[in-house]
Order: C-alpha cells, then structure tokens, then sequence
C-alpha cells in the first residue's frame, strides 16, 4: 500500500492511530491520536478512508453533546476533595471489547481475551515506565475469566498489589492496581 505524509492511518495489530508524519524507504513514522510519534513497517500500516474518519467522527460528537446533554440534567454539588485525592493521578483502562477496536464482529473470543490482555499488560508497564501510582482497570462482570487473566498478569509483577476497586464508583467489574515506586 502506498502512503503520503498526512494519510490517516491505523495499525494492523493494535490500536493505534495517527497522522503520517515522515516515511523513509518501508519505515513510516506516524504521530498517534495522542500525540506520541511512533515508527512502523509500511506493512504493519493500513490507510483509513475519509468515510471511516467522518463515520469516527460524527460518533464522538454525538457521545459529547450526550454527555453534554446528561451534565445538563444534574447539576451536582461537588463535595471538597481531600489533599490525596487532588494530589493523585490514577490511569484508568476500559478494557471492554468496543472500547478497544471496531472490529470485533469476526474476533473469537481467544482473539478479544488476547487484545484485552496485551492492553491491560501494555498499559500496566506505561504506568510503571511513567510513575503512575495508581490504576483502575475496568473489565466488566461477565464470567470473570478476563478477571483472572489479569490476576495472573499482576501476579507476575513484584512492585504491584491489586484489589477491587471503589465500588460506589465502579461497581463489581473493576480492578485497581497500585504500583510501588521503590520495589524492595
């Protein structure tokens, strides 16, 4: 597949997208959606068509005028948050299926447990590469076997403890992992 600097792309094994920023011979460079540059093979690389980004597009600005709509409706009176929790920073990763690709339709179910869990895996060492202390790791109730797959993740880690997360603000299908700064 040919690409230009500017085509909107999107990776083959992951989920990730960008911009084209550079290409050298099969070396491509794209700068993500969050703004990280990143460098691929042009065969790890797909194009995404303009109807795609508009289809993307038009679905985030109906979800914010929904949330927009839905702040509008409750006006909630904040309670003063005490000095940890305006001090901490907790990542949360919403390892729902549909969060992850828009693709799942023709995925067996291997497939999504794999996806959700290199996810879960690759955003646990983010955390530890950048000093995240804390995070939330939302994967719904289910049969619980995505639940035990990053049990046995976090297991194999010595600077992490997991528990359940806050219920009143997860509910039951959501796992919070705080990560030691200075293992021992």
């Amino acid at each position: 597949m040919k690409f230009q600097v500017g085509d909107y792309v999107e990776t083959i094994d992951d989920v990730i997208k960008g911009v084209v920023q550079s290409i050298d011979g099969n070396s491509i460079t794209i700068e993500t959606d969050e703004g990280f540059p990143l460098r691929f093979e042009a065969s790890e690389l797909v194009k995404i068509s303009s109807d795609e980004i508009a289809t993307e597009l038009s679905n985030q600005k109906i979800y914010s005028a929904l949330q927009e709509k839905e702040a509008a409706k409750k006006p909630k009176r904040a309670l003063p948050k005490s000095k940890k929790e305006r001090i901490e920073h907790v990542l949360e990763v919403d390892l729902h299926i549909h969060q992850l690709t828009n693709k799942s339709k023709g995925m067996s179910n291997y497939d999504m447990l794999t996806l959700q869990t290199d996810t879960a895996k690759r955003q646990l060492e983010f955390a530890i590469r950048n000093r995240i202390p804390k995070v939330v790791f939302i994967h719904g109730v289910g049969a619980g076997v995505l639940k035990e797959e990053l049990y046995y993740l976090f297991r194999r880690y010595d600077n992490v403890k997991y528990y359940d997360a806050n219920y009143q603000k997860y509910g039951l299908g959501a796992t919070e992992v705080y990560i030691y700064q200075n293992p021992k």
